[in-house]
């Protein structure tokens, strides 16, 4: 399997943000969080939200990045076991 850089990286945490497109021409972003101490990922989940729909792919990618950030932030607040 070919290992991809991380889109936001720092000391906790990796965010791995990409982009598909749907049937009707819009665009829906693809999100992976990994948490770095244990290898846990965070995000996607059973359960987790879609991403989108957006125009284009960067909207899409970018909306993944941020929503990313969110998850990032919330499990600083409260760790996740």
């Amino acid at each position: 399997m070919m290992r991809h850089k991380a889109d936001v990286s720092d000391g906790d945490f990796d965010i791995y943000a990409s982009y598909h497109g749907t049937g009707d021409g819009r665009y829906m972003g693809g999100l992976s969080v990994i948490r770095k101490s244990d290898r846990k990922i965070l995000f996607p989940f059973d359960g987790a939200p879609q991403i989108g729909p957006y125009a284009t792919p960067a909207e899409a990618r970018e909306a993944a990045v941020e929503y990313g950030r969110k998850i990032i932030a919330a499990d600083r607040a409260v760790p996740e076991e």
